[in-house]
């Protein structure tokens, strides 16, 4: 039976982004993130990161890089018992026009056929418009996260942290396991 999932924006959603993340010592955790992710893996939701990182190809960071930024993060995720099911990454140049991009639901739609999921009870969280169309795209419901009250009318709902995403996720419709 096709489960549902969280799919989660990484820059302005699990980490702060005030300046760029090129290195594994730019990666700031918000608080409360792991404890957020951990209580939708326990409501029975499967956890994905899906992230534009066109910083790879407009040469400001190699991949290499990437990937020890993202063993960072899942390392003090785990320390709150969170656990990512997998991270996927679009490393083309903004305005590349690429399929993987968001607003394209590609990294989303590739994701769901992998895992069995299904996308009329998934969520996607973002704090930029693109996140939001690229889960409108895929069939998901829609968090919006902004700062300072910030709100997308296009999104299903909006709030301030992933903490207040996932409390008010948790509160839509049971799942099953």
């Amino acid at each position: 039976m096709s489960q549902p999932a969280v799919f989660l924006d990484r820059d302005g959603v699990i980490n702060d982004h005030v300046t760029y993340v090129n290195t594994p010592e730019d990666l700031i955790l918000f608080p409360g993130v792991g404890t957020a992710i951990k209580s939708l893996r326990d409501g029975g939701y499967q956890v994905f990161v899906v992230t534009n990182q066109g910083g790879i190809g407009l040469g400001h960071m190699k991949e290499e890089n990437l990937h020890r930024i993202h063993e960072k993060m899942e390392r003090e995720l785990e320390q709150d018992g969170a656990v990512i099911d997998e991270i996927a990454y679009c490393p083309h140049k903004p305005h590349a026009k690429c399929a993987c991009r968001k607003p394209e639901p590609k990294m989303i739609l590739d994701l769901a056929r992998k895992y069995d999921v299904d996308l009329s009870r998934s969520f996607m969280v973002g704090d930029r418009e693109t996140d939001v169309e690229a889960g409108r795209k895929a069939g998901t419901r829609t968090v919006f996260i902004g700062a300072n009250g910030k709100t997308d009318p296009h999104a299903t709902h909006s709030v301030k942290t992933l903490v207040e995403a996932a409390e008010w996720i948790l509160k839509q419709e049971p799942t099953t396991t």
